[in-house]
């Protein structure tokens, strides 16, 4: 299987039914266990560039909580339209509502699908790490009330600002 390359939006547009891409790689920049496996399928629209893919992996985190790292089943399922630049007078200009994100391409620029799958990855991680319901949180200072005993490290650092 070849890898995901960047293709030039105007060979993107000579393909009447867009370009699909079948996805069993590492995406660069995401530091995953498994390849991402899926798809991704862009059609040229003359101002717009229409792109649809799903994608899984599983990645490592670390819990915001325990500090304990765990695996996290990462997917998307995402439709984006992209406006493209006009670069002509006979280019019917499309509208996008006020209230629609819009990213713009250059007409001469290129499509890259694996950037693009990065994006839609990395918009799919938590914004809070929790390996789980059972979490047992942060670990607790075993000393007595005046500081002695056993003290986990990460500790260390409130028990100086006494």
């Amino acid at each position: 299987m070849t890898r995901l390359q960047p293709l030039p939006l105007q060979e993107l547009r000579l393909l009447g039914e867009g370009r699909t891409w079948p996805v069993d790689q590492a995406i660069a920049g995401l530091a995953s266990l498994t390849p991402v496996r899926g798809r991704v399928r862009a059609l040229h629209h003359g101002t717009v560039l229409e792109v649809e893919g799903t994608a899984e992996t599983i990645i490592t985190l670390c819990c915001d909580r325990c500090l304990q790292t765990y695996n996290h089943a990462l997917s998307a399922t995402t439709r984006e339209l992209l406006e493209i630049a006009v670069a002509g007078p006979e280019e019917e200009e499309v509208v996008f509502a006020a209230e629609d994100p819009v990213e713009c391409l250059d007409p001469g620029g290129s499509f890259d699908p694996e950037r693009w799958l990065f994006e839609q990855l990395s918009l799919q991680l938590p914004l809070v790490n929790r390996c789980g319901p059972d979490c047992p949180g942060p670990p607790l200072p075993t000393g007595d009330a005046d500081g002695n005993g056993d003290v986990d490290p990460r500790w260390a650092a409130l028990r100086s600002l006494r």
